[in-house]
């Protein structure tokens, strides 16, 4: 067993330079299961993520209808008993006289009575989620967890992640534009259907999961042997979603930072020659998901993305997700979101681009499709489609 103790673990402390994503603060009556420490001693979690192929269970549709419903029959009946009470002034007078009463405190100080709140209200009120506490089982890569996997249907996606990482680290989290993502590709299963994907940034590999259940292959790339080993544990994990489609999720290092692709073959996540000519002959669509958050590493992926595109010898669309994230700065003294600005000016450079070799055109996504999975879908969520063409 882990040595934590249950007041630590209801009052968590973070670093000032923790990150920790919504996704895992949050859970909609779930707890959070953990599993075992990582090779760099992180704790790591066992999360269940259903897939909701009846939008109308969504805690927040479920929860608005209620209470809409229920504050219809409260005003209803309200109107009903001040018609009868107009119609009796000597009790309208004894009920104003005792409202009035009514509203000190044992002290005579004033009590405020609260207006009934709003459909609005009770959406902003979160989608009725409850804070969830970790519940730590054992510590140990190899132990199972039998009630757990009997828990999981073929509608739970089974992610193993950290909760809190430093900002190198927030790829073992998951992260809302992951879920925007998915709901994108569960909402357009005929048209990565077949298709040859490559992901950039896959992290914990949720978004390669879901898009293994529809496209032929997967390649989900990342850096990291600890991040890739959770991720290829997520990816056994979840053969059940897998298995329907015949999809195949492969893990693999890229690194950005670098112009070739991994090819030791010591390296346990590496390329072999057969796997980059399957890629650069097969792979029609590329994604990415909340992985624009520093400026160096946004210029990074713009090159890797015009490298791969121009090797590759098809036409290929391009899907980036994102979360806007404000920040306050002292430098413009003001709530800024330069990381997304950033993001948008190399995004505007690459479709200006003029090398008479590749042309890209970019364009938004709206963001009317169906949500499958259980999260904030905020409005600093955005997706963007860029389509790669040759021109020679």
């Amino acid at each position: 067993m882990v040595d934590v103790t249950e007041k630590e673990m209801d009052n968590p402390t973070f670093r000032s330079d923790t990150v920790l994503s919504d996704v895992h603060l949050y859970c909609p009556n779930k707890r959070h299961l953990m599993v075992r420490l990582n090779a760099v001693g992180q704790p790591v979690f066992r999360s269940y993520f259903k897939i909701l192929w009846n939008t109308e269970d969504l805690p927040a549709e479920k929860h608005v209808r209620e209470a809409t419903t229920e504050r219809e029959h409260h005003y209803r009946s309200g109107d009903e008993l001040c018609d009868q009470d107009r119609n009796n002034p000597k009790k309208e007078r004894e009920l104003n006289t005792e409202g009035v009463e009514a509203l000190l405190d044992d002290d005579g100080d004033l009590e405020v009575v609260r207006r009934p709140r709003s459909a609005s209200d009770l959406e902003a009120e979160d989608l009725l989620r409850d804070r969830v506490y970790p519940v730590i089982l054992m510590k140990g890569k190899d132990d199972t967890f039998e009630d757990e996997e009997q828990e999981g249907t073929c509608s739970d996606v089974k992610i193993e992640h950290t909760m809190a990482t430093p900002l190198e680290d927030v790829g073992k989290q998951v992260w809302r534009a992951a879920f925007l993502l998915a709901d994108y590709i569960l909402s357009k299963q005929d048209m990565f259907r077949c298709c040859s994907v490559l992901e950039l940034g896959g992290g914990t590999g949720i978004t390669s999961i879901i898009m293994g259940t529809v496209a032929k292959r997967v390649y989900c790339t990342d850096v990291g042997d600890d991040l890739l080993t959770m991720c290829e544990q997520n990816v056994a994990l979840n053969k059940h979603l897998l298995e329907p489609g015949r999809g195949e999720v492969k893990v693999k290092e890229l690194d950005w930072l670098k112009d070739e692709f991994c090819t030791d073959p010591e390296a346990p996540y590496s390329w072999s020659e057969e796997e980059i000519a399957d890629l650069h002959d097969h792979c029609t669509v590329i994604m990415a998901a909340d992985v624009f958050y520093d400026d160096d590493l946004t210029d990074a992926l713009f090159r890797t993305l015009y490298r791969i595109t121009y090797n590759l010898r098809n036409s290929c669309t391009v899907y980036l997700a994102l979360e806007k994230r404000l920040n306050f700065t002292l430098r413009h003294m003001d709530v800024t979101c330069e990381a997304y600005s950033h993001f948008r000016n190399t995004l505007n450079d690459l479709e200006s681009l003029q090398d008479r070799k590749m042309k890209y055109t970019v364009e938004p996504i709206k963001l009317d499709f169906c949500q499958f999975l259980v999260y904030e879908r905020v409005e600093q969520l955005e997706l963007w489609k860029i389509i790669a063409e040759h021109l020679t």
